[in-house]
């Protein structure tokens, strides 16, 4: 399993180029000896768990974004821009980021393609109830560090960004943010460790989480300075409408069944809205499902019947909050 919080793992993911699966012409899939399809069914299954990455508009926006902000602060000294990506859970947040990720550092290798010692990308997840130590740690894991159990948060602020320095990284990206406690000390010294880190290393930092743009991480002095230096954009749910239909005409695209005709899920595009609320991750969670199964039990294909039979996640499953009512 690939762990992209840490610098293998990232690479690995930087490095690979998701091909689909060959597929026989019928008569000669049915021909197969049981050997030869059990590895392709196994082939399709493992394609179908992961499921290439749909350019959504809300993809291409952050990376849009995020070039640009990288070539803006290439130069600048100080007061360098970041972009925060904030939204409910399932509205595919980290996909983005982390496409984000991958297209700078590719950038960077055709730019310099023979600095291949160079770390261009940093990417952490915050813990729970982080603290600034606990951040500065975790980018010292991703970049391998060995941090001796006696280091206080200043020798490990130091190693990292020495290292960042040497290794020209230009962007840092934090994900799941909204794990940063602001209403207690220790969660407001991790917002000032990450602004310190910001103000020590010339890269783009790229926040994501939920509720960012409503929560604490905004509020007060610290707050007015992080939305004084960070571009906002939203991940949301999609409504009902073109977009909807031409994402779920991609990922159909994408299904490796034989017996699958195309343009099926395209007919179902409100009742897959309604399963999954219009959250793209459910509506991944609800496809691979259905593709997987359809394989297993031999019917190489996707159907409202059998899309009937498999249970979405508990975001989806959750009753619509009703008008006038907070969602808390």
């Amino acid at each position: 399993m690939i762990q992209l919080t840490t610098l293998p793992g990232w690479r690995q993911f930087v490095a690979a180029t998701p091909s689909l699966p060959n597929m026989f012409a019928e008569q000669d899939w049915l021909a197969l000896d049981d050997d030869k399809r059990a590895a392709h069914d196994e082939e399709r299954l493992e394609h179908h768990s992961r499921l290439v990455v749909v350019q959504t508009p809300v993809i291409e926006r952050i990376v849009k974004r995020g070039g640009d902000l990288i070539r803006m602060n290439r130069a600048a000294y100080y007061g360098r821009s970041g972009l925060m990506v904030s939204g409910p859970a399932r509205t595919g947040k980290t996909t983005a980021i982390t496409q984000l990720g991958k297209t700078a550092e590719m950038m960077h290798r055709r730019r310099n393609p023979h600095a291949r010692d160079d770390i261009p990308v940093l990417y952490v997840t915050v813990p729970p109830s982080a603290t600034g130590k606990m951040i500065a740690m975790e980018l010292a894991r991703f970049l391998g560090l060995p941090v001796p159990r006696r280091s206080n948060i200043t020798d490990v602020i130091e190693s990292v960004c020495g290292v960042c320095l040497d290794a020209r990284t230009t962007m840092i990206i934090v994900d799941e943010l909204h794990n940063l406690d602001m209403a207690t000390r220790a969660g407001a010294e991790a917002s000032d460790t990450l602004k310190y880190f910001s103000e020590r290393l010339p890269a783009t930092f790229v926040y994501a989480g939920i509720g960012l743009d409503r929560g604490a991480l905004l509020a007060g002095p610290r707050g007015d300075q992080v939305a004084g230096r960070f571009t906002l954009i939203p991940a949301a749910a999609f409504i009902p409408g073109q977009e909807w239909v031409t994402l779920i005409a991609a990922l159909e695209g994408t299904l490796r069944l034989y017996r699958h005709k195309n343009g099926t899920l395209v007919t179902l595009a409100d009742y897959l809205h309604r399963r999954t609320r219009g959250l793209i991750g459910s509506l991944l969670w609800l496809l691979r499902d259905a593709a997987n199964q359809a394989i297993l039990d031999a019917s190489e294909q996707v159907t409202r019947k059998s899309l009937d039979q498999v249970a979405v996640d508990m975001t989806a499953q959750a009753p619509p909050a009703r008008r006038g009512t907070a969602k808390r």
